[in-house]
């Protein structure tokens, strides 16, 4: 009997995934929980353990493949069986109750997800002298990937001869129907044709964490009304400070930065001023206040831009917002953040000035009310003690919904935040 294992949501509201590289192969023995596929969800790389123990059947998505969640991807075939039983012929499963009789199976899921009860009903098997039961009138038998095939080529499945075991209609019959009828998608035909490609240029497709990130900023940008301040900060004592800290045996294996200062900074601000952690419920018409500061933080990594989040920053010590906040970036950047890492941020920080540039106007993270950006750290001439001396000079950008935060609100938040970086002794004091 071969199982077929279904693309699972790994995420919150996941409805697809790209298949990045499978760990095994027809023919393969695998075990339960054993990692057989890597996939790239819109928020994160995940790798997917096997619910089943067996030899693997067949694959039935290619690497590079976009599938929606439930999609079938893998058949494994139960330890000691013979031969795969032929394409078409593999039984489906169904979750429901379990009925007298009936095994209960423990599903695994990933690490995290906790481990769900799931009945299965096996269907019997068919005598070897019983003929296959013909299927519907009208309805071609053919697996999940390829009707979508034939869904988006604009194909009537039950118009096309399948070659496959028992008629089954394959992926090259689907493509053959379209050759020979000339058929065309409605959507295909809709689309304004490909631009010729050209040797000076290179096309990069939009996909994962890239077209995620795109989608939220355009969703972002255009659904919530930002408002962008500018503050000019004195960091010199801040960046003396940070130094010092380095030199402590708590931080002597962390990598220590100012931002660190101003992250601190911030959790203080939002603690005399909780409404700028706060969120535009639109459905509800109502303002949600977080009592817990989820601190996002804005990383560059090679799949694109990233915003994983340190849950209940605010609680935490110095040494111990420092150690995650040095984690949490290290692991965006290594590209192992898992979902929950992603999701839940409140407020959220984004560091421009290792971009070499002096602010900017950064677009609110989705469902946040407030993003702060930092600019560079330069030396500039400044007012000091009633002369003008050179000084460490860096401006903070603070980005917020005009639906929950007002000028005054906004305002407070990024002068308090300010002052804090320079003044870093009432900073720590504070914290």
């Amino acid at each position: 009997m071969v199982r077929h294992f279904r693309l699972p949501d790994v995420g919150e509201g996941l409805t697809e995934a790209e298949i990045v590289r499978w760990h095994v192969a027809p023919g393969d023995s695998v075990e339960l929980n054993q990692t057989v596929v890597e996939i790239e969800t819109a928020k994160a790389i995940v790798e997917l353990p096997s619910p089943y123990e067996g030899v693997v059947a067949e694959l039935l998505v290619d690497e590079g493949d976009t599938v929606a969640v439930g999609t079938p991807i893998i058949g494994v075939r139960e330890p000691g069986e013979g031969a795969p039983e032929p394409k078409g012929s593999a039984p489906e499963q169904e979750t429901r109750p379990p009925k007298a009789g009936e095994e209960t199976i423990r599903t695994p899921v990933l690490v995290g997800y906790g481990v769900k009860p799931a009945s299965t009903r096996r269907r019997p098997r068919r005598p070897a002298n019983r003929p296959a039961a013909a299927p519907p009138a009208g309805r071609a038998l053919a697996k999940p990937p390829v009707r979508k095939l034939a869904k988006d080529l604009g194909v009537d499945l039950s118009t096309v001869v399948g070659t496959g075991p028992e008629g089954t209609v394959t992926r090259e019959d689907v493509r053959a129907s379209v050759e020979t009828a000339g058929a065309v998608a409605p959507a295909e035909r809709e689309r304004p044709p490909t631009p010729p490609r050209s040797a000076d240029e290179e096309r990069i497709p939009v996909k994962g964490v890239r077209k995620a990130t795109a989608a939220a900023m355009v969703s972002s940008a255009f659904s919530a009304p930002h408002v962008t301040e500018f503050l000019q900060v004195d960091v010199t004592r801040a960046v003396k400070t940070v130094e010092r800290l380095r030199a402590l045996p708590e931080y002597a294996e962390l990598k220590i930065s100012p931002m660190l200062l101003v992250s601190r900074a911030l959790l203080t601000a939002v603690r005399r001023h909780p409404m700028i952690n706060s969120s535009w419920d639109e459905e509800a018409r109502e303002i949600v206040v977080k009592r817990r500061v989820n601190l996002g933080v804005a990383v560059a990594a090679e799949r694109g831009l990233l915003v994983p989040n340190l849950k209940d920053a605010h609680a935490l010590p110095l040494p111990e917002l420092a150690a995650g906040l040095s984690a949490l970036i290290a692991k965006a950047r290594d590209g192992r953040c898992d979902p929950a890492d992603l999701t839940g941020g409140t407020i959220t920080i984004t560091n421009v000035g290792v971009f070499g540039v002096d602010a900017g106007t950064p677009i609110l993270s989705p469902g946040e009310s407030a993003i702060l950006a930092v600019g560079r750290i330069r030396e500039l001439p400044w007012m000091h003690r009633g002369k003008i001396k050179p000084r460490r000079v860096a401006t903070l950008s603070l980005s917020f919904d005009h639906r929950v935060v007002d000028g005054e609100l906004g305002s407070a938040v990024l002068r308090e935040t300010g002052a804090l970086l320079e003044d870093p002794f009432r900073l720590l004091a504070l914290g």
